[in-house]
């Protein structure tokens, strides 16, 4: 996720949401989202806890439902607490955070940019397990008090659901929280991030694995079938831990090679040529002079655009004479000018902000160092595995 700073008076910019979201609200600046297939989990739970509902409420007919739908969005309304205290501890340390999304499997909160310290890591992960603890225990503490009947339900299930989540959001492995609380901790013994990711990338994986087990344990140890839903939901649950721990692995030996990409030695040596100077000429100079990019510039020697490699090998050579050699150069944007020192992560980030063929990359002064061109920064990256 690329780090950039919280905005303190506005909201982050969100050009797009996700597809098949809706926006229902927003918390300290974030959007809230849902996705479609929450509706699907609503009616799943409206229908699981229906019989409950109606031993204790008898006669309510389709009604039962509707309080089972209601009970749903109690239930996801806890875990928007949970995700809330994930973003507000972000916001802390000064991540932007772009939005909280629930979803069939519970929620997610993106943050833009990733902890800098173990201490970071670990508080920011921990949160939301804590948060969804204490609700369960405010709600078993609460149900002790609530008279018989329907809102006695509501209660004690909200104590069950938010105790399960807390505890299960705390087994050490990625993608659960608590893969990040035990990420920090490795982080903090051994001062190597990335070897900590792996560990508990390791860990969400044998979390996974060891979740397929349930349906036995459910019938050798509590004596209980288990049914085809038991069946189907360890498959889901457990695939969402492999993939996510995977993922997470990936991206860690991924980072683990970004120190390796330094734009001022990727850089290519530059010309500078007037805009109006006839292609076949600019390429000449640019031979003689050893160069491997073209930059246009104003007669007051403005920077205007930079001569895009594919549009002049697409130019055919009789051509090539009678333009100018601004008709292959693309218009100079903020965002295509970046500084001659930038590296690692921040240089993946600008590029992929705005991605281009070729950025100009200029010293502190504003002097020019020299063109960056994407597919030399890929051929890098590629290298840097070797």
């Amino acid at each position: 996720m690329p780090a950039t700073p919280a905005d303190k008076s506005e909201p982050p910019a969100h050009p797009s949401r996700p597809p098949g979201t809706f926006r229902v609200g927003s918390i300290a600046g974030s959007d809230v989202l849902v996705t479609s297939s929450w509706f699907l989990v609503a009616a799943l739970i409206a229908f699981t806890v229906a019989p409950r509902i109606e031993q204790v409420q008898p006669g309510l007919g389709f009604w039962k439902y509707v309080a089972g739908f209601v009970f749903a969005v109690v239930l996801y309304l806890s875990v928007l607490l949970h995700e809330a205290s994930h973003a507000l501890m972000a916001k802390r340390y000064g991540f932007a955070v772009s939005s909280i999304t629930l979803h069939f499997l519970g929620g997610m909160t993106e943050i833009d940019g990733a902890a800098r310290r173990p201490r970071q890591e670990f508080m920011i992960a921990v949160v939301g397990p804590l948060t969804s603890l204490a609700v369960g225990l405010a709600a078993v503490g609460l149900w002790f008090i609530t008279p018989d009947g329907l809102v006695q339900v509501a209660v004690e299930a909200l104590a069950g659901a938010n105790l399960l989540i807390g505890i299960l959001n705390l087994v050490p492995g990625l993608p659960l929280d608590g893969g990040r609380v035990l990420k920090a901790a490795v982080w903090g013994a051994s001062g190597n991030e990335h070897r900590a990711t792996i560990v508990a990338g390791w860990g969400g994986r044998i979390a996974a694995l060891l979740l397929l087990l349930w349906p036995w344990v459910q019938y050798e140890v509590f004596d209980v079938p288990p049914t085809l839903f038991d069946y189907l939901l360890v498959l889901v649950l457990g695939a969402f831990l492999w993939t996510g721990a995977t993922a997470a692995m990936t991206h860690a030996r991924l980072r683990r090679r970004l120190p390796h990409l330094i734009a001022r030695p990727l850089a290519r040596r530059t010309l500078t040529v007037p805009e109006d100077l006839p292609l076949a000429e600019a390429i000449r100079r640019a031979r003689d002079q050893d160069a491997g990019s073209i930059v246009t510039v104003t007669g007051s020697g403005r920077v205007t655009g930079i001569v895009n490699e594919a549009a002049v090998q697409a130019t055919p050579d009789e051509r090539r004479p009678w333009i100018a050699v601004s008709a292959v150069a693309r218009s100079l944007e903020d965002e295509l000018t970046l500084p001659a020192d930038i590296a690692g992560e921040d240089l993946i980030v600008a590029l992929s902000r705005r991605p281009s063929e070729e950025y100009l990359l200029v010293e502190d002064s504003g002097e020019i160092f020299g063109v960056l061109a994407t597919s030399d920064v890929d051929r890098a990256f590629r290298e840097s595995r070797h």
